[in-house]
């Protein structure tokens, strides 16, 4: 019995995952699938378009056995700590054998070089990286320059361009963890085909998830949504099963969840925040919480508050992750209280990935729940804290749902297991 670990997000889950889940299964030899998935709130700082629940069945009705929640302190996080909470995720269920993860690079050796030459950080490397941070380059783009400064990849690949596309920057993220933490879990990557997860035009059978989600943006009418699934490239980027998925939940006022829906919350938070909390958030350095201030107190909306934040310095989705710790006060105290994930918090099955629960129970070293009221119960602080950050993320997240009679808190509680 082998038993596949992937990281994922599926907002919404595509033919693009459908190939990831296949190619991985015939690369590795494996019999069962475990996802560890972002829960309402995914790593770039953004709402998922439609809940966790949902998303959770699309899986399991497309290739996945288990699906196993990363918790929102670790999915909203930057590219490493996202990376380091689902690689500890996994390594805590104790039957992962292989992780399995897309890259535009699809060569191990080179992520893994790098990402060898990421975790020693000579001294040399260090003092380069500070010299391009300091020159106004975000951290990406810094760390990207410093290793081309300060080690000769001539003959293997161009390091800039590799460091350019983020399925290889948490590919070496995965390693990195996967290595800092002694897993025997064996990484394998699968080269990712045609689109660029940032690309915005539909196209072919494949199409990202961000062209996936333009389209329904641009095209959603609170009336009548149905034109949305009649475009022929949107029907042969997505299965019949995530577009039935996607139907029933826009029908039933639960989506599509866009960030703008959040704007007044945010900007009422970072209006009340004085400039001590807001430096205090996790993610925010350099005197950015001067900034941050300015643009709350005078946009008006989301996209000219993003607008008014993004720089050279300060990434999108950097930005999109502090407006995210704005609402649910993640602070950097909080973030450092946590060394991973607290508990093994699952949010469906099929019947396969019932015999993977029992074998979990017997080799999990953390606690494995199931209900969201066992947490209560607990004595441990760490696990409680996490929860009552994902309790609030998700209360947070149905005030964007359509139909008000939809927006009541509590909802960690009130929605099951999803069974298939």
């Amino acid at each position: 019995m082998k038993v596949l670990g992937i990281v994922v997000e599926y907002n919404p889950f595509h033919n693009g995952h459908k190939y990831h889940i296949e190619k991985s299964l015939e690369a590795t030899g494996c019999d069962y699938t475990v996802a560890v998935m972002s829960g309402n709130f995914v790593q770039r700082g953004e709402p998922a378009i439609i809940n966790k629940w949902a998303r959770t069945k699309m899986a399991l009705l497309s290739g996945v056995d288990l699906v196993i929640e990363i918790p929102s302190v670790y999915a909203v996080s930057s590219a490493e700590f996202f990376a380091y909470g689902a690689v500890k995720l996994l390594e805590s269920i104790g039957i992962v054998d292989y992780l399995c993860f897309g890259s535009e690079e699809g060569d191990l050796s080179n992520l893994i070089s790098i990402a060898d030459i990421l975790i020693d950080e000579d001294m040399l490397y260090k003092e380069q990286l500070k010299t391009f941070l300091k020159s106004g380059l975000s951290f990406p783009a810094a760390r990207a320059s410093a290793l081309s400064k300060c080690f000769n990849f001539s003959g293997k690949f161009n390091i800039e361009h590799l460091l350019r596309s983020s399925n290889n920057i948490l590919a070496i993220e995965y390693i990195k963890a996967l290595k800092r933490i002694d897993s025997k879990i064996t990484p394998y990557t699968i080269k990712r085909l045609s689109n660029n997860y940032k690309d915005k035009e539909l196209s072919g059978n494949i199409s990202s998830a961000t062209a996936i989600r333009g389209h329904i943006k641009e095209t959603y009418n609170q009336l009548d949504n149905s034109h949305i699934f009649e475009l022929e490239q949107f029907k042969n980027s997505l299965s019949p099963i995530s577009i039935s998925i996607l139907e029933d939940e826009f029908k039933s006022g639960r989506g599509p969840v866009f960030p703008e829906l959040f704007e007044n919350i945010i900007l009422a938070n970072l209006r009340q925040y004085g400039l001590q909390d807001i430096e205090q958030l996790q993610d925010v350095s350099e005197g950015l919480e001067n900034r941050i201030k300015y643009s709350a107190e005078n946009a008006g909306d989301y996209g000219t508050l993003i607008e008014m934040l993004c720089a050279k310095r300060y990434p999108k989705t950097r930005i999109q992750r502090i407006l995210f710790y704005s609402m649910t006060g993640l602070n950097k105290n909080i973030f450092r209280a946590f060394d991973g994930p607290a508990y093994i918090r699952v949010l469906g099955f099929n019947s396969k990935g019932r015999k993977l629960l029992s074998k979990i129970l017997k080799h999990s070293s953390l606690p494995l729940i199931t209900k969201a009221s066992a947490i209560d119960k607990s004595i441990s602080n760490p696990m409680k804290d996490m929860f009552r950050l994902e309790n609030l993320a998700t209360d947070l997240y149905v005030l964007a749902y359509h139909d008000k009679a939809q927006r009541m808190a509590g909802q960690e509680y009130r929605n099951n297991i999803v069974l298939v």
